[in-house]
């Protein structure tokens, strides 16, 4: 199947997802992840229509950027490293992966020049494997994080739980959900508290039902990772 019709699919199955649980499809965004693919198939995806890009790790999404689009937009999904925040800095529009307070008040520090926009990442599953702040204390993180200067909180992200038990997954998006919910009436980020980021091309579907107003697909759209 064309790029472009795996695109067009994809957007329909938002688009049905939203319609099913009641909700505008406009208020759900598509993120391409583009992790290991190459710079022809984020061109290609780029020409469908596509602006927003995201990445595992800094240093291939570096590598990415000045050989394609000017205007493409480049999020950073991946677990940030502190060695590699200065690298981060001015070329990321969103870092997703914003895993701890201390991660988050680092980037503040090297952050002069610029607002950095971040998602606070949860460990809605309790999978040891998988990063995140505890949900138990993800209304502190985000109420810290949200006070630092060089930083704008835009939302939270998770991970769903890697299994097949699909009453397990949806758990952990209601659990984000509720997390978001309260955090936003006390707006603690601001009225820019807008991004609930789960989902992913095994089931984003499930995310959207569940809220989710950001979702990241990869393998939907490009086939599998090589």
């Amino acid at each position: 199947m064309e790029l472009q019709t795996q695109i067009h699919d994809i957007q329909k199955r938002i688009q049905d997802s939203a319609a099913k649980a009641g909700r505008n499809p406009s208020d759900v965004f598509l993120l391409a992840v583009t992790k290991t693919k190459t710079v022809d198939q984020i061109q290609k995806a780029y020409d469908a229509g596509l602006k927003d890009f995201g990445e595992n790790r800094v240093q291939e999404a570096l590598e990415k950027m000045p050989l394609l689009p000017w205007d493409a937009r480049w999020h950073l999904i991946g677990q940030l490293q502190t060695n590699k925040i200065n690298k981060t800095l001015g070329r990321f529009v969103l870092i997703h992966s914003i895993d701890s307070v201390e991660l988050a008040q680092r980037v503040s520090n090297r952050q002069v020049e610029h607002t950095q926009d971040v998602l606070l990442e949860v460990n809605t599953s309790g999978e040891a494997s998988k990063s995140g702040v505890d949900p138990a204390s993800a209304l502190a993180a985000a109420k810290a994080i949200s006070q630092m200067p060089h930083l704008k909180l835009k939302g939270l992200m998770t991970v769903g739980p890697l299994t097949d038990d699909r009453q397990k997954q949806r758990e952990a998006f209601k659990k984000l959900k509720e997390l978001f919910d309260k955090m936003k009436s006390e707006r603690w980020g601001g009225d820019s508290f807008s991004v609930l980021s789960m989902g992913m091309s095994g089931d984003f579907e499930m995310a959207i039902e569940e809220g989710s107003t950001l979702v990241r697909v990869g393998s939907a759209i490009f086939g599998a990772r090589v």
